[in-house]
């Protein structure tokens, strides 16, 4: 029985889903019902954006303040040549727009911090696709106080990690209560990167928003997913949840301003 919910022209694009017995009409018609914000329009970004698109999320939020470099595109390949100067979020928009017309883009040329994290509002599923650790705290923080899941990656030369964090899980502070010193851990400007791993990773990363949209699967929920694309080894490894944790444990954080995301972002003992 065709689902009224789908017209001819969705029905053709999104066949592949429909046509599976863990998708089908009703999980494709999910994905079109649901929001997801990408923070960061960059290497973990493009991948998980263009997926995303291609799968029919009907709401996607791109979040970045940033401009491309032409240094960016050997591996950021939701932008082109020619948007070489353009604000990443535009360009990244206009990308996705182009991909699928059943899409809402919503570009946010701003950078997420204490006093713009109510962007996350308005949305179903965040994607951390970002670069620092002071960002990744920060969208840990204030998506587990709203009740939101997190797909988490990053990449270092030829390593990637991902995992995926939901309400009633382990956060990212379970895993790493705070963050390295500044200059600790070089970024990619220093160090490099091989340019299709953020494809990889980003693609893992679309692969966890999805399967939590359309509640199928096993999640990357306390297990981080190492991924070293030199000998294209995986290992996973398990985490739980700390009763201490400051956030998401019994005596956690009420409010993202407890917190100093311009230092280690550790949170002392009794914040409130």
């Amino acid at each position: 029985m065709t689902d009224l919910s789908l017209d001819a022209t969705q029905l053709d694009r999104y066949s592949r889903h429909v046509v599976m017995e863990r998708v089908g009409p009703a999980g494709q018609a999910a994905l079109l019902d649901a929001a997801v914000l990408v923070v960061g329009a960059g290497g973990l970004g493009s991948p998980a954006l263009q997926y995303l698109a291609a799968a029919g999320v009907g709401r996607l939020g791109i979040a970045d303040d940033d401009t491309v470099e032409r240094s960016n595109l050997q591996r950021q390949i939701v932008h082109g040549d020619d948007d070489v100067g353009r604000p990443k979020a535009e360009s990244a928009a206009e990308t996705v727009r182009e991909l699928n017309p059943d899409v809402a883009v919503e570009p946010h040329e701003t950078r997420i911090g204490p006093e713009t994290v109510d962007l996350l509002d308005d949305y179903d599923v965040v994607v951390d696709a970002t670069d620092n650790f002071r960002s990744r705290y920060l969208l840990n923080d204030a998506a587990r106080l709203r009740g939101l899941p997190v797909v988490h990656g990053a990449i270092y030369e030829f390593e990637g990690q991902a995992t995926t964090l939901v309400p009633d899980g382990p956060c990212y502070r379970c895993l790493f209560p705070s963050a390295p010193n500044p200059g600790e851990v070089p970024n990619c400007a220093e160090t490099g990167v091989l340019g299709v791993l953020p494809g990889t990773i980003g693609s893992i990363q679309a692969t966890e928003a999805l399967k939590l949209l359309i509640d199928e699967g096993e999640p990357l929920v306390g297990r981080l997913l190492f991924y070293d694309a030199a000998t294209l080894e995986t290992e996973t490894v398990p985490y739980e949840r700390d009763p201490d944790c400051p956030v998401c444990g019994d005596d956690g954080i009420e409010s993202v301003a407890a917190v100093d995301y311009e230092g280690d972002c550790r949170i002392e003992a009794d914040p409130r």
